[in-house]
């Protein structure tokens, strides 16, 4: 049985299931019917959180995610977002209170429920010059309707969070963080600690390069978004999968995976992290669920920060564009 971690008022397993990949954004997603085998599986091994978007496969993911837990609803945690979904084909973020509105009521009918348990802010849409008090506004309002239990946030610095928490209660910030993602250790972390929010990770694999296996760029498909990240581009790849043998060789000295090593990593970092890796293969969810039983010696983390960190790491997180719609202050 997994262990379990706090998310603000709930209970949830220590390492959770993200689900953007069943619908979106690694190629061609798996049918239907593979995916629901991938969450069955989840919830026999006993995982308790799921996290979803209204982005994510532009509402199929919802689709796909909600009567697929409608049997299990009491039993686990549902999040899903807000403020950034397709429109036209097009990826548009919006933190406008109706917009907000509007794509909360989309998700509640998608997702089959009267009320989702942890609703995020996909993006604080500063480009548009949506104050972040607005949006977070609009969430509380949503909150004291009975639509949505908690409000999270995603990809924000240390500086908002705060200021949103001034507004309403924030249960969870959800960014990206892995030994290769480091970033929420400038101030991100702490200031979640401090106001008693979860730091939920995403990616915490780095999309798939810590799973140690030998991926080649070349061939991702043409519509999977490493193919515009900077870090599986010439030249930082070639520098990156350079630091692969060695860790490889930590991961057995630990007796583990090299994926099992990413995800013990961050669950030995604090207690308020729950990861969140994605995964369309029964076989990876077995092993990313393993992680959780992973315990690994001081030396074993000390050599692992020391071969993959920021410095070493060649590349940016997101290319230019992207990066730009990012609270820039601490990621």
């Amino acid at each position: 049985m997994l262990k379990t971690r706090k998310l603000g008022p709930f209970d949830v397993s220590a390492i959770g299931l993200g689900c953007m990949n069943l619908s979106h954004a690694y190629g061609e997603p798996p049918s239907p019917k593979e995916a629901l085998r991938v969450i069955a599986k989840a919830l026999e091994f006993g995982v308790t959180h799921f996290d979803s978007a209204a982005l994510y496969g532009f509402g199929r993911n919802e689709q796909l995610v909600g009567p697929a837990l409608k049997a299990h609803r009491d039993d686990i945690v549902l999040a899903s977002k807000c403020g950034m979904q397709g429109i036209d084909g097009r990826r548009v973020i919006d933190g406008r209170p109706a917009s907000l509105r509007k794509t909360l009521e989309d998700s509640l009918r998608r997702l089959q429920v009267d009320v989702i348990d942890l609703y995020y802010l996909h993006r604080y849409d500063k480009l548009n010059g949506v104050p972040i008090e607005d949006s977070v506004g609009e969430l509380s309002r949503i909150v004291e309707d009975g639509k949505v239990r908690a409000i999270g946030l995603s990809e924000v610095s240390a500086a908002t969070l705060r200021k949103a928490h001034v507004v309403h209660p924030i249960t969870a910030l959800q960014s990206e963080y892995s030994l290769w993602s480091r970033n929420a250790e400038i101030a991100v972390l702490d200031a979640c600690a401090d106001i008693g929010a979860a730091f939920v990770a995403f990616s915490p694999i780095a999309r798939g390069f810590l799973t140690g296996r030998d991926l080649d760029p070349l061939k991702f498909a043409a519509n999977d978004i490493r193919r515009g990240m900077p870090r599986f581009q010439p030249p930082h790849f070639a520098r990156n999968r350079a630091l692969l043998p060695a860790y490889r060789e930590i991961a057995r000295e630990a007796g583990c995976t090299p994926a099992q090593l990413a995800l013990a990593w961050l669950l030995s970092k604090a207690p308020h992290i729950v990861p969140i890796p994605g995964t369309t293969s029964l076989a990876h969810l077995e092993e990313n669920i393993g992680a959780g039983d992973v315990t690994l010696a001081a030396g074993a983390i000390e050599r692992v920060e020391a071969l993959i960190n920021q410095d070493a790491v060649s590349g940016s997180r997101y290319p230019p564009a992207t990066q730009k719609e990012i609270d820039t202050e601490d990621f």
